[in-house]
């Protein structure tokens, strides 16, 4: 549904609901608008005919028109357009991190974060956590899903997320399925956000892991990216593969043991957008042509009870002072985390070692999606 009102003073404002629902498929008519401004093109307006709230999508007498964002479930939901735009709020979520007192506003007062994680997480669920305090929002969290929720009696994910979205305002959920984050999208009625969903996507991950390497190298066309280790059940490089293709004289080098290398999904996917990709087993050759050694963990977990395969590929490829000898002098070191042992302590102290850093703006990555999918533009 949208709503169109005019007002002399903000020009044509196209409405929505203030979330997804039944709604939106039927005609609704505004008899009287009372416009409080909460944001950059974000109102509130309390209708005296239907009793719910709306907000602005778009002000039509603006020269360009921001994309609006429902859910975060994919990489391939993005365009460079919306990510340059991502980026732009990351700045100013920084500088409100940086800058305000107690390192905090108060734009998300009010609104109610669920964070349903049904595998383990550290930096993803306190970053999400920490970005919505530091909005000035709230936190209703549970770490264990999967063995401390009604799923172990066997609850459906849809019966988990209806009942959660009656508490929430917005849900970001981990799930050990691939395709959950779509399943429970299409079922809220709030926005949802993928933390992570087995070994399919981590859609915010890869726009950190794009942010930072933007903030690192200063430029994301004509960049040479090595993947590194477990690339076959690893969401990450997954997620990351899908947002490089949309930048030019983009080069991939896939670095793996034999067990876990690359998908031919995600092969044919860089192949069809015209971008260049390699499989070398030389680290330290590919690690010399390089702006950016993405290496990543080896997951037992991914393995079952094939613990002979975790075996054969553990410790094939560290990335340890030879291998970042090896670098140019501005290329960077990235990482996931958690590391073990495929990153060796002594690169923590090497200017190149980016992997801290990218886990700091992964702060403020998610505090500027929070923004987007509550307050809009």
């Amino acid at each position: 549904m949208t709503i169109s009102a005019t007002f002399s003073s903000h020009g044509k404002i196209l409405m929505s609901p203030l979330r997804k629902s039944e709604l939106a498929n039927q005609p609704v008519l505004c008899k009287s608008v009372e416009l409080f401004k909460n944001g950059r093109n974000h109102y509130r307006m309390p209708t005296n005919s239907n009793k719910f709230q709306c907000r602005a999508l778009e002000i039509e007498n603006k020269s360009s028109t921001k994309f609006h964002l429902d859910d975060v479930i994919e990489s391939q939901q993005f365009d460079r357009e919306t990510l340059s735009a991502i980026f732009e709020v990351a700045r100013e979520m920084e500088k409100i991190e940086k800058n305000s007192i107690g390192g905090r506003s108060e734009i998300l007062k009010g609104y109610l974060m669920a964070t349903l994680f049904y595998e383990p997480s550290t930096r993803t669920r306190l970053s999400f956590e920490s970005a919505m305090k530091r909005l000035g929002g709230e936190v209703l969290t549970t770490e264990n899903a999967r063995e401390f929720s009604s799923a172990a009696k066997g609850e459906t994910l849809e019966d988990t997320i209806r009942t959660v979205e009656g508490y929430s305002d917005i849900i970001v959920m981990r799930h050990f399925e691939s395709g959950a984050a779509r399943r429970a999208a299409t079922t809220a009625s709030i926005p949802i956000i993928n933390a992570g969903d087995g070994p399919g996507q981590h859609p915010t991950q890869a726009l950190l892991d794009v942010y930072t390497i933007e903030r690192e190298i200063g430029k994301l066309d004509g960049i040479n990216v090595a993947l590194v280790g477990d690339l076959a059940y690893g969401r990450t490089v997954r997620s990351l593969a899908h947002l490089l293709a949309m930048y030019e004289d983009v080069k991939i080098y896939f670095v793996s043991p034999d067990v876990v290398k690359m998908k031919d999904d995600i092969k044919d996917y860089l192949t069809s957008m015209g971008v260049q990709w390699e499989e070398n087993a030389d680290l330290i050759e590919v690690a010399s042509k390089c702006d950016v050694v993405y290496q990543t963990r080896i997951q037992r977990e991914r393995f079952g009870e094939r613990v002979d395969l975790y075996e054969e590929a553990r410790g094939k490829y560290i990335v340890d002072m030879s291998v970042v000898n090896a670098m140019q002098k501005h290329a960077v070191v990235m990482h996931p985390l958690p590391r073990l042992d495929e990153i060796t302590v002594d690169v923590d102290g090497d200017p190149r070692a980016a992997y801290f850093r990218q886990a700091k703006n992964g702060l403020y990555i998610r505090m500027a999606l929070l923004k987007l999918l509550l307050l809009g533009w």
